[in-house]
């Protein structure tokens, strides 16, 4: 009768791991005792600088029956732009799930307006109004900002 042994781990990777761990360890230790402070976010760097906004609006996403989302303008209520189903902009409808995700965790609706903000150093923010979460759109790429930069240079159209 063979006895099976169960397999066990390289006594060389366990090593590896343990110093891995403890250098990470060492490392955020030494950076609390050093006192480092933590990078600056876009939003501090933006108050430091002075950098004002370029042009800013204040949009609402409605679900649609059709499963599409309706884009208005928070200020007048009026249509900024619609998504229909299958339409290539999967981008924004990331971006708003998140954040609607985000407020049914915290018990928000969806009636709270979100401000799209482009600034004069060319960066663009959309920021929730209702949890003060802010997402920085460059770092997305410029196709995906893009995407939300036209929403600032879409005109009105009728409810």
């Amino acid at each position: 009768m063979s006895r099976t042994h169960p397999e066990q781990l390289p006594r060389g990777a366990l090593i590896l791991g343990g110093t891995l761990v403890a250098f990470a360890f060492t490392l955020t230790a030494m950076m609390r005792i050093a006192q480092v402070p933590p990078g600056a976010s876009p939003v501090l760097l933006r108050s430091a600088d002075h950098v004002a906004p370029v042009r800013s609006r204040t949009l609402r996403f409605v679900d649609a029956p059709d499963r599409g989302v309706r884009i208005e303008d928070a200020g007048t209520g009026r249509t900024a732009s619609v998504i229909v189903p299958d339409q290539k902009t999967g981008f924004i409808r990331g971006v708003m799930r998140g954040l609607a995700r985000e407020r049914r965790m915290r018990g928000i609706g969806s009636a709270p307006p979100f401000t799209l903000t482009q600034w004069q150093d060319g960066e663009l923010t959309l920021t929730d109004t209702a949890t003060g979460r802010s997402i920085e759109l460059n770092a997305f790429g410029t196709t995906n900002r893009a995407a939300f930069a036209a929403l600032l240079e879409t005109p009105e159209t009728g409810r």
